[in-house]
């Protein structure tokens, strides 16, 4: 049985949550989930039998303070997001989106070998992306480039795509 680890970390969005899953012999935690305050369809607080070990998720917390600061712009971390079949295809996807660039959901869909009348279901898979900025759902748009949907709010995927195009500072 594995447990599940949290931490917190300070952000330009507030207070993120951040859990894992230890490997059955200790280690550092593979990550589970990162979420903003106020982000919909996620945990605002830690599960009751999750472990609070910061030293667990140490890594993440600093490659996300990296992001944050404009020193990094790729994550390499082990990761253990749930989801079904479809949903994990759709995450990998995302992945591929270079940093500060942005597709839309139908060159979404093109990227994981989905058809373009996926659309809605790839949306769906991306507003249920467990990883927020980890796996960049921030970087997907609508089909008229307008900024759609973002599970922690638009102002803040304005405030990502500001920085990954170098506005921010």
């Amino acid at each position: 049985m594995s447990t599940t680890v949290y931490t917190t970390m300070e952000s330009p969005f507030g207070q993120l949550l951040l859990s894992g899953v230890l490997p059955e012999g200790g280690g550092a935690a593979a990550l589970a989930t990162v979420t903003a305050p106020g982000q919909k369809y996620a945990l605002a607080e830690p599960a009751d039998d999750w472990v609070l070990d910061p030293e667990a998720l140490a890594e993440p917390v600093a490659q996300l303070a990296a992001y944050f600061a404009g020193e990094r712009t790729t994550f390499d971390l082990p990761l253990a997001p749930v989801g079904t079949e479809f949903r994990r295809r759709i995450w990998a996807a995302l992945d591929e989106i270079p940093y500060g660039e942005t597709v839309t959901y139908g060159q979404l869909a093109d990227l994981a070998g989905e058809s373009p009348r996926a659309v809605r279901a790839v949306g769906g898979a991306v507003g249920a992306n467990p990883l927020l900025i980890v796996r960049p759902c921030h970087r997907v748009m609508g089909a008229n480039g307008s900024l759609t949907g973002f599970a922690a709010g638009v102002d803040r995927k304005r405030w990502l795509l500001e920085l990954e195009c170098g506005t921010l500072f």
